[in-house]
């Protein structure tokens, strides 16, 4: 089984922003030039920057206190204060803002201090609104232990050398201050595996000094780079998309070899044509299952899945290993769990809107689902209840252990005992984590690549876009309440993949060194 992490009780509750693609949209420098410019008037001097970022700090907020569930949460009874000092450490800088790179910081360390994952707000700037992005000509990955050089122009760092320090300042203590002070949180494993690359882009911010000169180590040698900021390039864009999660495969099938099944869920968030995908998906599982209990090993590659719905996890899950099976595994796990709704109106109104837009999208199971959660918010905010609880009803559930649940039923189909090796990505958060949930619940699982990222128990995010069309606030809706996977806990990989090449390739080598390791000799 794999090894699941907790954070030192100091550190419960701080998280790493990727519900939703948190993590891209809070990403360095926002390369979306199609935001609705009609609602986004921007400041034009330096006083009404830094009015504008007080004034969207003070929104979100009070959005956040008016609808987030935490605010009430008796098992959380830091998340007011941490509010409140999310509140003040944003308004601290907005003083001194002055433009819109000051801004998008100022509103980065609102997240910051909040220390929840779920939650917060992000700026609607473009590139074309901030400065612009400026690079020393390489880019660095996070793999392990240090920050690597991934690729390099001509003269620059050689690919593989290990940053060191730069101006005298240890290369972690150097992330500390310029990045994690601003966007995700250095608690997490997961977090380093995937944003100290951008303590080498250069964003504009104000508050933050810019390496000059670093030290390096590649092939037993030391030696020292003087850095030359300058505009990014196509290589840059190239580099920095490849050394991410490595190629993004589409949603679906493949077999590498025969009798490798490679199935990539890059997007739990999937477009129609993703849908329709994982639809076909299970089917074919469903249709063809001899073909996958014939199989040497299935690979489930979760690289660049930024999270969104659990539904599509569980289908898949359910066909591979058997419905009963799962659900019993599940069961037992979350024996406990119950989901409490934050009855508020906006909450209320924006799960209405779920409701619709899930039958628009024919998810009938999950409008079903939302559709009672609704029924109970609506109930709950007429009665004054701050929460509308789902609780479990113990009448129609049969209480299993752990081991009850794992032994096999006559109705149970075929069990699926092939290795099953799980790519996982650092920023793997929210209903990838909830997928790692449904498949480690079985042996044959075993995961592979970078830490996970961690939760927060609040979930089921919505955004609401602040009235200066400047920034989005992010609220989720729910919270669980005896979850057990706890906030802050996140999962270790059985076989840390730390090359610095994250290609399919690599972990099809990974993966065929470890199978090989356990044939007969």
């Amino acid at each position: 089984m794999p090894t699941i992490q907790k954070p030192s009780s100091h550190l419960r509750g701080v998280l790493f922003f990727s519900v939703l693609a948190l993590s891209s949209i809070v990403s360095a420098h926002s390369t979306d030039t199609n935001v609705d410019q009609a609602n986004k008037n921007l400041p034009n001097t330096p006083a009404a920057w830094s009015a504008a970022a007080r004034n969207d700090i003070q929104i979100a907020y009070q959005e956040t206190f008016d609808n987030h569930p935490g605010v009430y949460d008796t098992q959380n009874p830091d998340f007011r204060k941490n509010l409140q000092r999310a509140k003040q450490s944003g308004l601290t800088l907005a003083a001194k803002v002055t433009n819109a790179a000051g801004y998008k910081a100022a509103i980065e360390r609102f997240n910051v201090s909040l220390q929840d994952g779920h939650a917060g707000a992000y700026t609607n700037l473009t590139e074309k609104d901030l400065p612009p992005m400026r690079w020393p000509g390489f880019v660095t990955v996070w793999r392990g232990d240090g920050l690597y050089v991934y690729a390099s122009e001509t003269g620059g760092p050689e690919a593989g050398a290990k940053v060191l320090s730069c101006d005298g300042i240890k290369t972690r203590d150097l992330v500390m201050k310029n990045l994690f002070a601003f966007r995700g949180i250095a608690s997490e494993p997961g977090a380093w595996w995937v944003l100290p690359r951008a303590t080498f882009y250069d964003v504009g911010n104000p508050f933050i000094s810019l390496p000059k000169r670093c030290q390096f180590a590649h092939e037993g040698k030391t030696f020292s780079k003087t850095l030359t900021w300058q505009l990014t390039s196509e290589k840059f864009n190239k580099w920095r998309n490849e050394s991410y999660n490595g190629d993004e495969l589409a949603v679906g099938m493949t077999e590498p070899r025969p009798g490798l099944i490679w199935v990539a869920m890059p997007s739990f968030q999937p477009n129609e044509k993703e849908r329709d995908a994982y639809r076909q998906l299970t089917a074919d599982i469903e249709a063809q299952r001899q073909r996958y209990l014939d199989s040497d090993a299935i690979v489930i590659d979760l690289r660049h899945n930024q999270g969104g719905s659990s539904a599509w996890s569980k289908q898949f899950a359910r066909a591979l290993w058997g419905n009963d099976r799962v659900n019993r595994r599940l069961q037992a796990f979350a024996q406990k769990q119950e989901v409490w709704w934050r009855s508020s109106k906006a909450n209320t109104a924006y799960l209405a809107e779920l409701v619709d837009n899930l039958k628009q999208e024919k998810q009938v199971e999950a409008a079903a689902e939302f559709g009672k959660a609704q029924v109970g918010m609506q109930q709950a905010l007429a009665r004054g209840d701050t929460y509308y609880m789902k609780t479990k009803d113990a009448d129609k559930e049969t209480a299993l252990t752990s081991e009850e649940a794992k032994i096999d039923r006559a109705e149970d189909p075929l069990a699926f005992t092939k290795p099953v090796y799980v790519i996982v990505p650092g920023q793997c958060a929210s209903a990838c984590l909830d997928a790692l949930d449904v498949f480690t619940r079985f042996e044959n699982t075993k995961l592979i690549g970078a830490p996970s990222s961690a939760d927060s128990t609040y979930m089921e995010v919505r955004q609401k876009k602040l009235p200066s069309g400047l920034a989005t606030v992010i609220i989720p809706n729910k919270m669980y309440v005896n979850r057990p996977r706890g906030a802050g806990v996140f999962y270790m990989p059985a076989i840390p993949v730390t090359d610095i090449n994250w290609s399919s390739a690599t972990f099809l080598k990974v993966i065929e060194s470890d199978l090989a390791s356990k044939k007969p000799r």
